[in-house]
């Protein structure tokens, strides 16, 4: 029996409830379907003011540590933010600049933003890839963007979404478990 797949979903969203982190949640239940999987959604607006607040990794405080490692030592990252002003948040942002410089190196992260309009569609392309680009993350090939008329409230209403996300996630599954099989100790 192999472990399941350790599934982190990072939501940049500077409130609750949010069309982000219905987002999130639908992709983590749409991953439970297609493989065996321990998953945590974390919402960066709960990580409290140290972590707000903090320059270096040493002041984000205990919370925003554990998120933090969760996403280093995760199989697959689910990176999902609003867009504001074209871009993600400044929150997101944050957070994974206090990620470890490797810590994302070689590991799937399927990518995800929620915006007003679908102006803001190529956020995923011009903002989101060249972030994990540096980060030297695989990004999964195709990333979900829903716009304010694919919810009523948080409730996602577009059925073509539920498409996009089965899709995205048959493209990274295999992918995160190959690396998450390679990355796993060899029984002596």
């Amino acid at each position: 029996m192999t472990a399941p797949l350790k599934v982190v979903a990072v939501v940049g969203s500077l409130r609750s409830p949010s069309k982000t982190t219905a987002l999130a949640d639908l992709i983590l239940r749409t991953l439970a379907t297609r493989t065996t999987t321990e998953t945590r959604l974390i919402e960066l607006h709960t990580l409290g003011t140290a972590f707000i607040g903090a320059v270096e990794r040493d002041q984000v405080g205990a919370e925003a540590e554990e998120a933090l490692r969760a996403v280093e030592e995760a199989d697959l990252v689910i990176a999902a933010t609003p867009v504001f002003r074209g871009s993600y948040t400044g929150l997101f942002k944050h957070f994974f600049d206090l990620v470890d410089q490797y810590g994302l190196a070689a590991k799937p992260v399927l990518l995800a933003a929620t915006g007003g309009t679908e102006r803001h569609a190529l956020v995923i392309e011009h903002a989101m890839r060249p972030l994990f680009g540096f980060l030297q993350a695989w990004t999964a090939p195709a990333g979900i963007y829903l716009g304010s008329g694919d919810f009523d409230g948080t409730t996602i209403l577009n059925p073509e979404v539920y498409e996009r996300i089965e899709m995205a996630v048959d493209d990274v599954v295999p992918v995160a478990e190959a690396l998450a099989g390679a990355r796993a100790p060899v029984a002596a």
